[in-house]
């Protein structure tokens, strides 16, 4: 029973076991008259077909054997293919040779060369309209884009203008090509075009990341408008006057009257201060006093010496303060604000410091010299000698005499670089996508 049982589980356990397809069975009779009708039947199918009309065909007991001359390996697999799909073929032996004559191989060329010839004269026409068709989309997108009136009155933004413009009449060419494509039934290679588009503009937006980023920011720059022409500005360590915002660069005359272009990039990723927006500005310098010196008296006088300037303004009001207290010296920050369309910064800042030093070097202020200490190695008796000569001559200079507390100081604006822009601005004709209309933030 145990033995008989199990039997029936193995036998149960094969039987559920995925039996796998076999091939066809080879009759184990061979009869003559099949491999008669299988030559005749390879024959026939053969003759119809070009290149195949001289293979030899052999048949016996089922195995078909190929030889003749072909002209390449195409065709030899083909043979081959149609002689295993004819029934009672037990497999397929080739001995075909490689035919090298002149006509054999180079007439199918000339005549499918003839044909594909034919067949493109014939779709010329159809060519022609698609490419009419194509021609006439794209040049009504040209018409479009180049209204350059409308566009500007849709947006307020030049460069915008100019974008929306290019995009639309690559959009009408685009659209062109498709429905040219489309009439000569071709759209399968406008998707292949694209892919392989896809691809190649993925690679490229790689290599030109930083072209794409610096385009990026000249849009957004054109549409914040952080500075205007002619505008003082510091932009990271660059200072100059801003001549001109182009699709690339920002273009600057430095203070040395330099031209400068510095990428829409940099500009829009760097800190910009403009000094020309607000015309009131703050100057700001050092002076130091004698440690023994009051420095509230020392504040009071230079105060009293930089509000008493037709420059600086009164509101608001000149300040000062200690910054620090040092072995020999106290030193004091003066600021004082002046008005930048009258006044010039760096010609009040000067004169401020000039007042200031010598009002309180008239109020007898002590302004501290550096000390030093020095070392001698040598003779004491021959030290002592040159310094007692030393002082009987006496000083060999004269220390010049002091000025006013209250002078007249030219500190006009100086506008040699301001004219510089503006007539550069005047003659060169390039764009320039600032625009005064807009807000600048």
């Amino acid at each position: 029973m145990g033995i008989a049982g199990g039997n029936a589980a193995q036998a149960q356990v094969q039987l559920s076991e995925p039996v796998a397809e076999a091939e066809p069975a080879i009759d184990p009779v061979a009869v003559s008259s099949d491999d008669d009708v299988i030559a005749d039947r390879l024959r026939g199918i053969f003759r119809e077909i070009d290149g195949l009309e001289n293979v030899a065909v052999a048949v016996d007991a089922g195995v078909v054997g190929l030889s003749g001359p072909i002209s390449d390996t195409a065709s030899a697999d083909r043979a081959k293919a149609i002689a295993q799909r004819v029934s009672g073929v037990v497999t397929v032996e080739t001995q075909f040779e490689r035919d090298l004559s002149v006509g054999n191989n180079v007439e199918p060329v000339v005549d499918k060369f003839g044909v594909t010839l034919q067949n493109f004269l014939s779709a010329l026409p159809l060519i022609a309209v698609a490419f009419i068709v194509a021609i006439i989309i794209g040049l009504m997108g040209h018409f479009i884009a180049s209204r350059m009136g409308f566009w500007k009155r849709v947006t307020p933004n030049i460069f915008l203008a100019e974008l929306i413009a290019g995009s639309v009449r690559v959009i009408f060419i685009a659209v062109g090509i498709f429905v040219g494509l489309d009439i000569l039934n071709a759209t399968a290679l406008l998707g292949a075009v694209l892919g392989g588009a896809g691809v190649i503009g993925l690679a490229v937006g790689f290599a030109l990341r930083d072209t794409v980023d610096n385009y990026m920011s000249s849009v957004m720059l054109s549409i914040r408008q952080p500075f205007r022409a002619n505008d003082h500005v510091l932009i990271g360590e660059r200072e100059g006057r801003v001549v001109r915002l182009t699709s690339r660069a920002t273009i600057l005359m430095t203070l040395d009257g330099n031209h400068l272009r510095i990428p829409n990039a940099t500009v829009f990723k760097a800190e910009i201060l403009n000094y020309t927006r607000n015309p009131q500005r703050r100057f700001s310098f050092e002076l130091g006093v004698d440690a023994d010196d009051d420095p509230a008296a020392a504040i009071e006088t230079g105060l009293r010496a930089i509000n008493g300037q037709d420059f600086v303004l009164d509101d608001p009001e000149a300040t000062a303060e200690i910054k620090e207290v040092g072995d020999s010296n106290i030193v004091i920050v003066f600021h004082g604000w002046i008005d930048q369309r009258k006044s010039d910064f760096n010609k009040a800042r000067g004169a401020a410091i000039r007042v200031t030093k010598n009002a309180l070097e008239q109020s007898g202020f002590a302004l501290p010299e550096p000390i030093y200490r020095l070392r001698f190695d040598g003779n004491p008796s021959q030290l002592a000698a040159n310094v007692s000569r030393a002082s009987s001559a006496g000083p060999t200079s004269e220390r010049p005499a002091k000025l006013p507390a209250k002078m007249a100081f030219d500190v006009s604006p100086e506008d040699h670089v301001e004219k510089l822009v503006d007539s550069e601005r005047s003659d060169d004709g390039s764009s320039d996508l600032l625009d005064d209309q807009q807000p600048v933030e």
